[in-house]
C-alpha cells in the first residue's frame, strides 16, 4: 500500500512522465576498474621516452638546439610519449614526475636558450624634443585654424 502511494506521489511531481528508472527498479552497479597511477613504472617508460629524444638531439648541432624548427618533431615526439605512457599507466598528464623529468630535458638541452634581457634606454634630447613639440604645435596650429574659420564665417554671413 505504502508503495503504491509513492508511485502516485512520484508519477504526480512527474507529471504522470513514466522514468526509466523508478524507486523498485534495481540499482545498477559500475564495476570500472580504476587504474592507479604507479610513479615508479611512469619514471621508467618516460625515461625510455627521453631516451629516445636525447639520440635525436644529439643529431642536431649546438648552435641550432634554440631554433625549435631544427628539432620540432623530436620534441613533439617526446611529448607524445610522455603523454601516452602516462594515460596508459593511469596517471594524469602532466604531474610532478613528468614534469621534473621535461625540466630536467630543458636544462641539459636548452639551457643557453635564454634571451638576455632588454635594456631600455631614454631616447635621446632630439628624439625628445620631436616628440613633444609636434603635439603641440599641431594643438596650436589647429586652435588657430577653428579661429581663422569661425571670423571668416562671421564676415560670409
Amino acid at each position: 500500500m505504502r508503495s503504491e502511494q509513492l508511485d502516485d506521489e512520484w508519477n504526480i511531481s512527474n507529471r504522470g512522465h513514466q522514468l526509466p528508472f523508478t524507486p523498485q527498479s534495481p540499482i545498477l552497479e559500475c564495476n570500472e576498474t580504476v587504474l592507479e597511477c604507479n610513479e615508479t613504472v611512469l619514471y621508467l617508460e618516460i625515461e625510455k621516452c627521453g631516451e629516445r629524444f636525447k639520440t635525436n638531439m644529439v643529431e642536431v648541432e649546438p648552435e641550432n638546439r634554440c631554433n625549435l624548427t631544427h628539432f620540432i618533431g623530436e620534441y613533439h615526439y617526446f611529448s607524445a610519449c610522455t603523454e601516452n605512457n602516462a594515460e596508459k599507466i593511469g596517471c594524469f598528464w602532466p604531474n610532478p614526475v613528468v614534469e621534473h623529468y621535461i625540466i630536467h630535458i630543458h636544462k641539459q638541452f636548452f639551457s643557453n636558450c635564454t634571451l638576455k634581457p632588454v635594456v631600455y634606454l631614454d631616447p635621446s634630447e632630439d628624439t625628445l624634443a620631436i616628440l613633444i613639440f609636434v603635439p603641440v604645435f599641431l594643438t596650436v596650429a589647429m586652435v588657430a585654424l577653428v579661429v581663422w574659420c569661425s571670423r571668416r564665417s562671421d564676415i560670409l554671413a
